[in-house]
């Protein structure tokens, strides 16, 4: 195993304790900046009352946006995910401080709180971040598989934000006697590809005996058997497929969150909706909203809601047509509403409607939803629920990801669904704003060849 990686658990819960024990020290320094050596008790005291909550928000928050979860981030999100944090707890501070009746809690610390804490936090979490990539190093990697999926796996790994993950070695051919004879050279193996079972078998055996991390694609075969069931029956252990579908009482709940939801971020954007209509309708010709059929949950259709971000004509000649990032259909203010996800506020009706969720696939259009189930047949499974506004494709993927890594995320979703998990979608759904990838359209040349240097065995 990797000796940086030993403890893991244990390493969380201590960073989580120094994040603790730096943001009460933000708000002690808040307080003396406001009052200097003078801090009034009954200020404090509303402080003190109210510890326990505000921490406690504080470190959920933290899981929710991945805050100890270092493999796959840059030190420019852990600065997204501070202030994000930070501006959100200022919130909640005056929300705990407001339902516990404490209302001694002076807002000016607040705002002092909100630089300091963002300061103290961003800096310990950058040092971290670097005694993370110091001790635990880049990891080499070989990719096994087919010349077409060691090559997707490769364009994954080389447009990763970090050097986490280092592709060393590519074998495409006799696989088990190849990884047998560079095992040594690497520590982790990515089977990016389907083999032969009895080969596989003796992959996995070799591997594990060696301690090597071993990493799977998300194909079908390898999604089925998430999240799944152990049933003991007699003498024997029996593992059970979880279905693709949400509990019921699981859909319940979400749809009573959906409509509560929905209805808060309805009165609180309504302004900004407003202005978005008329900044819409002035700048191009044609209506400031616009709908289109999409297909959600059971493959029934729906006309979805959005503010009108191409020309009126964009298809008229061309017909259906997925977006691209240079796209010249887009108009001026359409690429600021999409850049900011505002286009999407009307489907906010939809969700009322029950027509869509908060949080599930993104609905597609039926003329693609009919080329997409010819070409992959696991595609209506994804129509098991309702189609979102947000979703996990679009928090851990990217816009210009094809639809069938697309799919693989909406799938992973439905297996891995809890309220918890969309919580923490719903939370890094603002994150992704600050992130120009996520906005960007299908590519067509950012095709990264596996260089010369890489060693590819047959």
């Amino acid at each position: 195993m990797f000796q940086g990686e030993k403890f893991s658990k244990t390493k969380k819960i201590i960073i989580a304790m120094v994040d603790i024990f730096l943001f009460h020290l933000a708000i002690l320094f808040s307080f003396y900046i406001q009052f200097k050596d003078n801090i009034p008790d009954y200020n404090f005291i509303a402080y003190t009352s109210s510890f326990v909550y505000i921490m406690a928000v504080f470190v959920f928050l933290n899981i929710l946006f991945g805050v100890y979860i270092l493999y796959n981030k840059s030190l420019i999100d852990f600065l997204y995910i501070t202030i994000i944090i930070q501006v959100i707890m200022t919130i909640a501070i005056m929300a705990v401080t407001f339902a516990g009746r404490w209302f001694t809690f002076p807002r000016s610390v607040l705002i002092y709180t909100l630089i300091v804490s963002t300061i103290f936090l961003f800096i310990w979490r950058a040092i971290v971040y670097k005694m993370y990539v110091k001790f635990n190093g880049t990891k080499k990697v070989m990719l096994v598989g087919t010349k077409d999926k060691v090559h997707s796996a490769f364009q994954n790994f080389a447009e990763a934000k970090n050097e986490r993950h280092k592709v060393k070695m590519v074998i495409v051919g006799n696989y088990f006697e190849n990884i047998k004879s560079h095992i040594d050279e690497i520590d982790i193996v990515y089977l990016a590809s389907q083999m032969d079972e009895i080969e596989k078998i003796k992959i996995y055996e070799l591997l594990i005996r060696k301690g090597k991390k071993i990493f799977l694609n998300t194909s079908f075969e390898n999604i089925v058997m998430v999240n799944p069931n152990i049933m003991n029956i007699e003498d024997e252990s029996i593992i059970e497929i979880s279905d693709f579908k949400i509990p019921g009482e699981d859909d319940f709940i979400k749809r009573l969150v959906d409509i509560v939801f929905a209805t808060i971020l309805i009165i609180v954007t309504s302004p900004i909706m407003f202005i978005t209509a008329i900044l819409v309708k002035i700048t191009s010709k044609g209506p400031a909203f616009y709908s289109q059929i999409r297909v959600t949950k059971d493959g029934k259709e729906f006309n979805i809601l959005k503010f009108r971000s191409m020309a009126a004509t964009a298809e008229r000649d061309s017909g259906p047509v997925l977006a691209s990032s240079s796209d010249a259909r887009v108009t001026t203010i359409g690429r600021y509403l999409r850049a900011l996800r505002i286009d999407e506020l009307p489907q906010l009706f939809n969700v009322l409607k029950g027509e869509m969720s908060v949080v599930g696939p993104r609905p597609e259009r039926p003329f693609f939803v009919n080329q997409f189930q010819e070409q992959n047949p696991a595609y209506y499974l994804r129509h098991n629920v309702r189609a979102g506004i947000t979703g996990y494709a679009q928090v851990y993927g990217k816009y210009a990801s094809d639809f069938n890594s697309k799919l693989n995320f909406d799938l992973i979703y439905i297996k891995k669904y809890s309220f918890f998990l969309d919580a923490k979608i719903m939370l890094q759904t603002i994150k992704i704003l600050f992130d120009k990838v996520s906005s960007k359209g299908l590519e067509e040349d950012n095709v990264k060849e596996i260089p010369k240097e890489i060693m590819i065995l047959d």
